[in-house]
Parts: C-alpha cells; sequence; structure tokens
C-alpha cells in the first residue's frame, strides 16, 4: 500500500474499469428499442399491426434524418419550384419526406386512409386485411428552416378506421380525442423520436450506429408552469387586445418576466415546451383570424402529446382536442404547454371577448 494514504494507480484503474462494467451493465440491461417498446406497451387489441404501423414511422423518419444531414451533399438544399395546397412553396426535402412517409405507410399494409400536409386530397389505400388504421401526417414541418440547419421535423397521429379494410374518407375527420396514437421526430442534434400511445409519453433517440430509436426519456412529464413564452412576435401587429395583453403581463408585469423563445418550427418549439414547461402559443389574428397551423396533422398530434404528458391544449376558448374537424386542411389557432399557463391565456382571453 502507499504510505501517503493515497490509492495506488493499479488500484484506481481497476475500480475505474469495474464502474465501466457495471455502467454498461446497466445501459445494456435497460436498452429497449423502439419495437420492443410497442409490443410492450400497446394496448390495442391489434398490438402487432400497430407495431409494423409505427415501426413503418420510425423507418421512415431514420431515412429523413439521414437525408438532413446529407442535405448539401446529395443537392437536397433548395427549393423544389412547386407549391403545396396551401399555397406555401415547397422545399425539395418537402417532397422527398412525403413520398418516403406515403409510401412507408402504405407498404405497411396497416392504413385504410392517409392525409398529408403537401397532397389536397385524402390518400386512399390498397385494400388489406389488415388495414385497421387512419394515419395523418405532416411529413417536414418546419421546413423554411432547412437550408440554414435549424431543428425540423415530423408529425404524425394515428386514429382507428371505422371498419378494418374499408377506405372511407370520413374517417379522417375524427377529433382529435379519439386518436389511438401520436407523435414527432426532431430532426436536430440528435434525432429523437417523441410517442405515445395513449397513456405515458416516451422519448427515443437514434442511435445511427445501431440504426435504432432507443427509449432514452421515460414518461415525459410536462412542469405544470413555465418560465418560458414562445411565440412570434413579428405578428404582434395584428393579435386581438387578449393575447397582446398576455404578452404584456409576462413580460412587465410577471416578476421575475419570462424569457422568449422561439425558433420557427413548431415540432422544436413543441418539444422545448414539453421539456421545460411554459407555453406555445400559434394565436388567431387580424391576418389570419383562423388560426395558421393546420388542425388534423399538425394541432391534434401535438395536443394529444402535451395533454398525455400532463399539459394542455386550446384554440383560446375550448379544448383542441374536442373539436370536430369540417376538413382536412382545416386551420385553428392553438396555445399549448404548461396547464396552469394555458389557463392564464384562456382568462386574458376570454376577458377581452
Amino acid at each position: 500500500m502507499a504510505s501517503n494514504g493515497e490509492t495506488p494507480a493499479g488500484l484506481t484503474r481497476k475500480s475505474s474499469r469495474n464502474q465501466l462494467e457495471d455502467a454498461l451493465e446497466v445501459e445494456v440491461n435497460d436498452l429497449q428499442t423502439l419495437g420492443t417498446f410497442i409490443i410492450n406497451t400497446a394496448k390495442d387489441e391489434d398490438t402487432s399491426d400497430l407495431s409494423i404501423l409505427i415501426q413503418s414511422i420510425g423507418t421512415s423518419c431514420k431515412y429523413i434524418a439521414n437525408c438532413v444531414r446529407k442535405l448539401g451533399l446529395a443537392k437536397l438544399a433548395g427549393k423544389a419550384g412547386t407549391e403545396n395546397v396551401q399555397g406555401e412553396e415547397q422545399m425539395k426535402l418537402d417532397l422527398v419526406a412525403h413520398e418516403v412517409f406515403s409510401r412507408g405507410l402504405a407498404n405497411s399494409g396497416r392504413c385504410t386512409v392517409m392525409v398529408s400536409e403537401e397532397v389536397e386530397e385524402t390518400i386512399s389505400c390498397a385494400p388489406s386485411p389488415h388495414g385497421r388504421y387512419v394515419c395523418v401526417y405532416d411529413p417536414l414541418d418546419g421546413s423554411s428552416n432547412i437550408d440554414c440547419s435549424v431543428s425540423i421535423g415530423s408529425i404524425f397521429g394515428i386514429y382507428k378506421a371505422k371498419q378494418r379494410g374499408v377506405c372511407d374518407d370520413a374517417d379522417a375527420l375524427q377529433p382529435g380525442k379519439d386518436m389511438v396514437a401520436a407523435g414527432y421526430a426532431l430532426y436536430g442534434s440528435a434525432c429523437n423520436l417523441v410517442l405515445t400511445i395513449g397513456g405515458c409519453v416516451y422519448g427515443f433517440t437514434l442511435d445511427s450506429s445501431l440504426g435504432e430509436f432507443i427509449l432514452t426519456h421515460p414518461k415525459i412529464a410536462v412542469p405544470r408552469a413555465g418560465a418560458i413564452y414562445s411565440v412570434n412576435e413579428g405578428n404582434s401587429k395584428f393579435w386581438d387586445a387578449g393575447f397582446r395583453a398576455y404578452v404584456e403581463h409576462v413580460k412587465t408585469v410577471e416578476d421575475p418576466p419570462r424569457s422568449l423563445r422561439y425558433i420557427g418550427s413548431m415540432v422544436a418549439d413543441v418539444h422545448r415546451t414539453l421539456l421545460y414547461g411554459g407555453t406555445f402559443s400559434y394565436p388567431s389574428d387580424s391576418k389570419s383570424p383562423d388560426g395558421k397551423l393546420r388542425l388534423l396533422y399538425e394541432c391534434f398530434p401535438m395536443a394529444y402529446i402535451m395533454e398525455k404528458a400532463g399539459g394542455a391544449a386550446s384554440d383560446g376558448a375550448r379544448r383542441i382536442l374536442d373539436i370536430e374537424p369540417k376538413h382536412i386542411h382545416q386551420r385553428s389557432p392553438i396555445h399549448m404547454g404548461s396547464a396552469e399557463d394555458v389557463k392564464t391565456i384562456e382568462k386574458f382571453l376570454g376577458k377581452a371577448e
């Protein structure tokens, strides 16, 4: 033994090695892939069909993540020279993401009807005895940020079809509360997949060395209140009095005042809100009286996730998930995040009314 009481170098190395081995053992024991998780967690009577469907979505997200990483190298950057059904200019990667999502879902044989942001009408799937679900999706959210390497994402929601194997466009117009699963992928410093199958909310991170989404964020819970508000203040001149009063309140009346964080990609802003608390808002205003975000494949899935994580989502007067959609590209205002903060927004908007 060392006479000065210090631990001999050999023993230190051995302890470090043992600690590393213990850590690796824990990591391996806790290792749970997306596929294993779905099979163990899904409560649906057709667990295998739902598992195949969600794993198909996971594969599409991996493909898109790979495209995002090699954007410039593969000449995928820039505008496509076309517009989507909303009149928005499409980027090249918008078209790629739509094709990848649509083909993956169709080839799974588990869908009867699909709705994509990029297509005007519903997409009918080939008849299949396993066709059990309706999938709505925004294949690439925040695409205007693609070329400057800001985080972007994909959003999806899953409903049950009324009849197995029967394609019925009306199945796509169900309220958000009837979803059986929803999720989003975030393509940023890491590729994250956040998912709920009607219970808790779970986060997965893509391990590129394994080619698998690994469970890294079990049972995500949004804080009851937060210190951040997220909104595009560039539109403040168009806001109504109620929302303008709310923003003024959190900036100048609350002590300490809240911090403004706004990325401009819904997936990125909602992901931060989910983890840190606070609110994300895209209100109606004089420029967009019906709101800007699409109800079916943006607001519904994100609201479903937020509620399952203990948060809230409102159009300013009512719960988002209770709205009965009238058409597939319907728009809506939205305020979501920490439950107490969303209630505060509703109070300000109610007073103005």
